[in-house]
């Protein structure tokens, strides 16, 4: 029977990089990666910088898997560094922080997902393609704290003139479900999802589905 291989929009395996101080921890994710088809990890760093040094446009990998606790620059500091040099690259923090202050500011720099070390490979792998998918992927302990820290925010600032379907859009969204998931549940067509998404994002003045979802965390607008 013939291999499912995931590969990218044009056809190529996907590239992912790690960033982990953990010698063994991190040619343990290398091993992972390369071993499932379409999948490659050429690259690997201790340090943010080193990875930085020679991050360019035309060597960037899809999806970046970095940790939050290391030498020099933190994963934390490094996210905003990545995202500003490579705007669609997909990151996705792994981590034994699970603490709330960290989960907060990791979001909202623009992450794509959240999962702790003692993840599966399998969770591992399906993460990374979740992504690519446009899901936000986290461990049910994270997703529980995302939730709980937005039962306890009070205030609002604005809504922005969201329409009920635009908030409902938006919520499923911060929870990290696909376009086409968002349809299925709402019972709408892709193309309806999309253009709700598209006035989302205008009146929150925002390009990208990274920037909604940390929008709607910092103003609380759900």
């Amino acid at each position: 029977m013939k291999q499912n291989v995931q590969k990218d929009a044009v056809g190529k395996p996907i590239t992912i990089w790690v960033i982990e101080d953990n010698l063994r921890y991190r040619k343990s994710l290398s091993g992972l990666i390369n071993r499932t088809p379409g999948m490659q990890c050429p690259e690997l760093f201790g340090t943010c910088e080193d990875a930085l040094d020679i991050l360019d446009v035309d060597s960037a990998p899809n999806v970046l898997l970095l940790d939050i606790g290391l030498p020099g620059m933190s994963g934390l500091d490094g996210i905003e560094k990545f995202k500003a040099l490579i705007p669609s690259i997909h990151i996705i923090i792994l981590t034994v922080y699970d603490d709330n202050d960290k989960v907060f500011k990791a979001l909202c720099a623009g992450v794509s997902g959240y999962l702790l070390k003692d993840s599966s490979p399998e969770k591992i792998i399906d993460s990374i393609k979740e992504v690519l998918a446009g899901g936000a992927p986290m461990n049910m302990p994270i997703a529980r704290k995302v939730l709980a820290m937005f039962s306890q925010f009070k205030v609002k600032k604005s809504d922005y003139g969201l329409t009920e379907r635009e908030k409902e859009i938006l919520q499923r969204m911060v929870s990290g479900l696909t376009k086409q998931q968002i349809a299925d549940i709402l019972f709408l067509s892709f193309h309806t999802v999309s253009s709700h998404l598209k006035n989302i994002y205008t009146k929150l003045h925002v390009n990208t589905r990274s920037g909604a979802v940390s929008k709607a965390y910092k103003e609380n607008l759900l």
